[in-house]
This record gives structure tokens, C-alpha cells and sequence, in this order.
């Protein structure tokens, strides 16, 4: 399988029309989506031989999603502000190339702006699931 490039991972927020439109907002040049579930343990003392059991399906699933990179304009910059100061939870869009698009409510969790006197200014994000996400495979 050939390597897939970094900065093809997209995140986008939706307008909340009907039909649904999603924007990107930035541009990304770093991205990291961690989806977790976690286990519940159902070990008891007639566990066959002591081994761990584990209730399928019983645990709480999250997911994760950090960016780093540049607004694309400045009516980008101020919707992410809104969202983040307004604590409001939005749906967004995570497309991963060759893998699918994740999509759902998320909320951002940090907002971070950074430069230097000599570059363009840059900011991070982090957005937590808020409810629950869909994942279409890529076809």
C-alpha cells in the first residue's frame, strides 16, 4: 500500500442547512484523530483460568481531533472563536483520504493562537466527540 499524504486530512464545519454543506476552515497541516472505547471488565472468580472477561459493547466511546495550521480568512477565524467562546457543540467532518469521513457533534476543547515576527500567525485546536459519530468508508 502506497503512503497517504498528511495534508490531505481535512476538518470541516457544517452550516447547519439542510442540505448539509461543510466548509474547511484552515488550513491544516497537522491533524491527529483518536477514537477510544473503552472496555468494561466482567471477571469474576469462575473467569475460565483467571482470564480477563469483557462486556462487548458496554463501554463509552470518544473521539479526539487536533489541528494545527492556518486560517484560511479572517471569517474563519472569527466562527471558530464564536463556537469556542459560545461553548456550543457543532457538527463537523473529518475526511481521511483513502479511509473514510468521520462525522458528528464535536465541541472545541482548546484554542490556541501562536506566531512569530517573521511567519504567519498560526493557531491549534481540539475538538471532543459530543455525541455520536458516523464513519463512511472511502470508496
Amino acid at each position: 500500500m502506497a503512503g497517504q499524504r498528511g495534508r490531505d486530512v481535512l476538518i470541516k464545519l457544517s452550516d447547519g442547512g439542510t442540505p448539509e454543506r461543510f466548509t474547511t476552515l484552515a488550513g491544516i497541516r497537522t491533524t491527529e484523530i483518536d477514537l477510544n472505547a473503552q472496555s468494561v471488565d466482567a471477571t469474576a472468580a469462575d473467569s475460565p483460568n483467571g482470564w480477563r472477561e469483557l462486556i462487548a459493547g458496554a463501554g463509552v466511546k470518544s473521539a479526539s481531533v487536533s489541528g494545527r495550521g492556518v486560517f484560511k480568512d479572517s471569517a474563519s477565524d472569527v466562527q471558530m472563536r464564536q463556537l469556542f467562546f459560545a461553548g456550543q457543540i457543532a457538527r463537523w467532518q473529518l475526511i481521511i483520504p483513502g479511509l473514510g469521513t468521520i462525522t458528528g457533534p464535536l465541541q472545541i476543547k482548546d484554542l490556541k493562537w501562536s506566531g512569530t515576527h517573521d511567519s504567519e500567525m498560526g493557531f491549534s485546536v481540539a475538538l471532543e466527540s459530543a455525541g455520536e459519530l458516523t464513519f463512511v468508508a472511502a470508496s
